[in-house]
């Protein structure tokens, strides 16, 4: 049997963790720069506050109704994220980290008997041990434990743990599920199969094989197995590699001089190289992209990207942010105010498994060294402690009204008890 185990409202719940006065009352925790909402808790659901709802267009019902608002703490969400996800490793045979607020649960070797009672005391002891709600649903196959831990989050009587096991009881949840809501079907193949007449994820597990491969592909196939009990979709202990590495962010103000956007590309394409050398991997070419405000009414919209190649594949910050300001100046215009911009790396491929380039135009000994020097650094003294000149010393700063301390990080943001 496999497992999913879910952390409720899981930005919200670390919050609460650390302020219980936050219990059943409406609380946000906004996006980079305070934005958009990314996180709700259930108060905040029954207001009719959305997810991605911008800010500004919420303000009065935020304020006639005391919802409390976060800024993202990631640091803290983070650590609280690792402490959940120990706690699940410690408990079951094997798990897959599928996000930072859920997990797979591999359960083989424990008795399909015991299982109900088994969920029910995960998430007393994750609840215990981390202060952080989950809910855990369990079934034959990862589709049908998504479903089930849904349910675990829909109806209290279940003590937050769902176990589909039956059947006939799988069948009866099946015809009265969204098929818009089954995981992996995305918008564009739920309007494709609700003009099919197909509304439901049992009306879709009886729709023939063939036709669902014709119209959805193989990953479309897996699924539909997946809802009729047949595991379909590999559990996978360690995490793969990634294909593409984007780090973007809208400003807490719109930039109108290249030398604050190059800053600021240059800051993004410094962490996506970062983590790049973080899975020991190259890249050998990247994508730059700018924006204005989509929001701002007087202002006409700019969009414009740029794919750049890079000589050879590489792992090189320097490399790589010089590439990416040279991107930068193809599509920057002046005539404008920028309001976001990212950077994203393509082609990425194992450094092991590449081929070095005999005719690299850099030392690329001397590079990767560096590089090895910067990520210790790095790492031991604080993220940009050594950063690129184009970086700059001064960061160009977020907005974060609403920011939370880093309670489990950082001794100075340490909760005192007074006696």
């Amino acid at each position: 049997m496999i497992g999913l185990a879910d952390c409720n409202s899981f930005f919200v719940s670390c919050e609460r963790v650390f302020n219980p006065s936050l219990l059943n009352k409406p609380v946000l925790v906004l996006s980079n720069n305070d934005g958009c909402v990314i996180s709700r808790s259930k108060e905040a659901v029954k207001l009719g506050i959305k997810m991605g709802q911008p800010v500004f267009k919420i303000l009065d019902l935020i304020r006639d109704n005391g919802v409390a608002i976060y800024s993202s703490n990631y640091v803290l969400y983070g650590d609280m994220s690792q402490r959940v996800m120990d706690t699940l490793r410690n408990s079951v045979p094997s798990i897959e980290i599928y996000s930072i607020d859920e997990a797979f649960l591999y359960l083989n070797g424990i008795s399909n008997e015991s299982l109900k009672e088994f969920g029910v005391n995960l998430v007393r002891k994750v609840g215990k041990n981390t202060g952080i709600p989950i809910s855990v649903g369990i079934s034959h196959t990862k589709t049908l434990a998504k479903i089930a831990s849904k349910l675990a989050k829909q109806f209290p009587g279940l003590k937050g743990a769902c176990f589909m096991e039956k059947e006939q009881d799988i069948k009866k949840v099946l015809k009265s599920y969204p098929v818009s809501e089954v995981w992996g079907i995305g918008r564009e193949y739920s309007k494709m199969l609700n003009n099919n007449k197909i509304n439901t994820a049992y009306e879709f597990s009886m729709a023939s094989p063939e036709w669902v491969k014709r119209k959805m592909s193989i990953v479309g196939l897996k699924t539909w197995k997946e809802l009729r009990g047949e595991p379909s979709i590999d559990f996978e202990e360690s995490v793969g590699d990634k294909k593409q590495i984007c780090t973007s962010r809208s400003f807490s103000r719109e930039l109108t001089s290249i030398d604050e956007l190059s800053q600021a590309v240059a800051t993004f394409a410094t962490t996506c190289a970062a983590a790049l050398r973080k899975q020991h991997s190259v890249c050998s070419s990247m994508h730059v992209f700018i924006l204005t405000n989509p929001y701002k009414e007087i202002s006409s919209d700019y969009y414009r990207s740029v794919i750049v190649p890079l000589d050879s594949p590489t792992d090189s910050t320097l490399v790589i942010v010089k590439s990416a300001i040279t991107g930068l100046m193809k599509i920057f215009r002046q005539e404008y105010s920028y309001k976001k911009a990212g950077v994203i790396l393509l082609d990425i491929s194992r450094k092991e498994s590449t081929p070095a380039d005999l005719f690299c135009g850099y030392d690329c000994q001397k590079h990767s060294a560096l590089m090895n020097t910067i990520d210790d650094v790095n790492i031991r003294y604080g993220n940009n402690t050594l950063v690129t000149a184009t970086q700059g010393v001064s960061k160009i700063k977020a907005n974060s009204n609403h920011l939370s301390k880093r309670f489990t990080t950082c001794w100075d943001d340490i909760i005192e008890v007074k006696i």
